[in-house]
């Protein structure tokens, strides 16, 4: 393959990468404004595409495996490479954490704890998505520092969520009814794990941004 082609397809990588990134980002943002307003379409929209998602993942792995086999590209382009396939498996990882917010919102009937701001932490994981590709996009090894530092403030965020929970739970325990338990406790599983999944998106972001961190400077400080 000409030197000029093969750049051509290393840059077509890249874009097809960022492309995906947006769409994930889409469905992560459908996905919490169905949480919001109990929006059971929205909802079924965001778990319906999913099947979108994975084709592109599996033709961006397809790709990424033809560039390293029939180029066997060396030193940056390699590690270029090497990223994108990481970045794309965890892009498809967060897409399926975006599914489970729709499958809760499809379920969410209430807002029983209204002390846990969920748009809040979806903002900061949003955010964090955005910086990481930014950085991958733009070759910004700054950002990728930012991303990791930025998700100790989405633990703190994820920890207080959880501790609000836990105390209302405490503090209400005598006013809740026997028949009504059941529901309550549905309602908190629910939110939990909404909790906990936006705090994997933000450990997904950081993934992204180690991995392009070692792209641009070989530099595996992020990684582990």
């Amino acid at each position: 393959m000409p030197r000029n082609e093969y750049q051509t397809k290393l840059e077509d990588l890249r874009g097809d990468v960022l492309y995906m990134s947006e769409v994930v980002a889409e469905r992560l943002r459908m996905g919490l404004d169905a949480l919001a307003q109990k929006d059971a379409q929205l909802a079924e929209e965001v778990i319906t595409g999913d099947g979108e998602i994975n084709e592109m993942y599996l033709e961006l792995e397809k790709d990424c495996i033809n560039l390293i086999a029939l180029q066997q590209p060396v030193a940056g382009d390699l590690r270029f490479i090497a990223a994108s396939f990481k970045i794309i498996t965890d892009l498809e990882r967060i897409a399926d954490l975006a599914t489970n917010l729709g499958q809760y919102a499809k379920n969410a009937q209430r807002d029983v704890f209204p002390d846990v701001d969920i748009q809040r932490l979806g903002d900061v994981t949003l955010e964090m998505l955005d910086r990481a590709m930014t950085a991958y996009s733009g070759d910004r090894p700054q950002m990728c520092y930012e991303v990791a530092e930025k998700d100790d403030e989405l633990d703190e965020l994820c920890e207080i969520a959880s501790e609000i929970v836990v105390r209302d739970l405490i503090e209400g325990e005598r006013s809740n009814n026997d028949e009504d338990i059941p529901i309550l406790m549905k309602d908190v599983s629910r939110l939990l794990l909404t909790i906990r999944d936006l705090e994997r998106v933000g450990d997904h972001a950081v993934n992204i941004a180690a991995r392009t961190l070692y792209m641009i400077e070989n530099n595996d400080e992020l990684i582990y």
